[in-house]
């Protein structure tokens, strides 16, 4: 397990739960007594080791980033485990992980999915993960202005710290609560145009377009790994757009 790996030192801060699902999700906890990167560097080393036990395939490593509040690891809960649990989430404060495995055009994938802690306190431990990113999930909550506002402060910090090809997201998260909206979906629109990433509302209370925002960054990364060359180029925005129609979600809230 993870667990034995870890230092003495570390073990009252990591935490390691295992799904009904099968997936494991580890949460890691920052003491004070040590620099939050220094952290950071002995997680993605025991993490690796821990992932990389007893898997062959595609592995992706993806990461939920935003403000503090925007429910990040409500998202995450809702795709590992199909569920919403209301009100038994705080503040994520370190770092946290869960591993799933799903089917991308019958070739299995690895998410390695990372929940980050969106306080100020934490940035430098999320920064120590953006260039080991293969694909960011970038959050923000319909019903908070100041989540949405803080959306440019967030895409300069990948762009300073993360591979230039790494795979980008935005998503308007919360999109059950519409009726408390301080943000139209054409803002987050014209935003994601903007900076040319794909777009999609969300909500981890009901599901809504979840499964769609991991799985259409898996079909990106995995038809950039094994794409044939005469093959024609995956298009996540027209795929995105296929399956909304498809799943009549195109005009939901």
């Amino acid at each position: 397990s993870l667990r034995k790996n870890v230092p003495k030192f570390l073990l009252d801060v990591v935490q390691v739960y295992s799904t009904a699902t099968g997936s494991t999700f580890v949460r890691f906890l920052l003491p004070n007594m040590v620099q939050p990167v220094f952290l950071a560097t002995i997680y993605v080393s025991l993490y690796r080791d821990y992932t990389s036990e007893n898997y062959q395939g595609c592995v992706i490593m993806t990461i939920l980033v935003g403000d503090s509040g925007v429910g990040k690891t409500s998202l995450l809960v809702q795709f590992d485990q199909g569920k919403f649990i209301p009100g038994s989430f705080s503040a994520t404060v370190g770092i946290g992980f869960t591993n799933k495995v799903v089917t991308v055009d019958g070739v299995k994938v690895k998410l390695q999915i990372w929940d980050t802690a969106g306080q100020e306190r934490f940035r430098s431990v999320t920064h120590a993960y953006y260039r080991d990113a293969h694909a960011l999930l970038l959050l923000y909550d319909i019903t908070s202005k100041s989540s949405f506002d803080n959306i440019r402060a967030w895409l300069t910090e990948i762009h300073e710290y993360a591979q230039s090809d790494v795979v980008i997201m935005l998503l308007g998260n919360k999109a059950d609560m519409s009726s408390d909206r301080a943000i139209r979906r054409d803002e987050g629109e014209r935003l994601a145009r903007e900076y040319s990433v794909p777009f999609m509302e969300t909500s981890a209370k009901t599901g809504v377009n979840v499964e769609l925002a991991f799985t259409a960054v898996a079909k990106e990364l995995k038809h950039r790994a094994v794409q044939h060359p005469n093959e024609p180029k995956f298009q996540i925005h027209e795929y995105i757009e296929a399956q909304k129609e498809k799943s009549g979600c195109c005009s939901f809230f």
